[in-house]
């Protein structure tokens, strides 16, 4: 098993494409495109840790996307994941979540949050750079999932 990290991924949210710059035409488009990069990266046996804002739609269509990814999706909630979203089948953590030497939330967080020796990855600031962390919003990370080794090495080179 591989543990893969990722967020805002915002599937089925139209207007994310101009407020984020996203080279899709459509929202039809953009949805096919993350799905196959998600798939081509994540097993069937992976986890993948979501750092919210997942989907928009009704539960029905949330579902509908998060049964075509491939691996077991653990969702860090959003400030756009709304009770449908939660209720799609996710493990569901509200907060923080601290694996290693990372803590996980969809907001960065502020330098005094942050344990000493611990990096924060986040999403919420799409395409722009983290002052206090690694932002692994979709627009960061080529619209696909990360492979949590792959975030080590972001943080080595960080620090260097």
């Amino acid at each position: 098993m591989k543990i893969f990290i990722t967020s805002d991924s915002h599937f089925n949210h139209k207007n994310i494409i101009q407020y984020s710059n996203r080279p899709f035409k459509s929202v039809e488009e953009m949805n096919e495109e993350m799905i196959k990069r998600w798939n081509d990266k994540v097993g069937k046996d992976d986890l993948v840790i979501h750092l919210g804002d997942f989907a928009l739609g009704n539960g029905q269509q949330v579902q509908k996307i998060k049964r075509k990814l491939n691996g077991t999706v653990m969702l860090i909630v959003g400030n756009h994941d709304h009770k449908i979203t939660r209720r799609a089948g996710f493990m569901i953590i509200n907060g923080s979540l601290r694996i290693d030497k990372f803590i996980f939330s969809h907001r960065p967080l502020p330098k005094e949050e942050i344990p000493v020796g611990l990096t924060n990855v986040h999403g919420h600031i799409h395409n722009k750079e983290s002052f206090n962390g690694i932002n692994v919003s979709v627009e960061k990370t080529d619209y696909a999932p990360i492979e949590l080794n792959e975030l080590e090495n972001m943080s080595k080179n960080q620090k260097s």
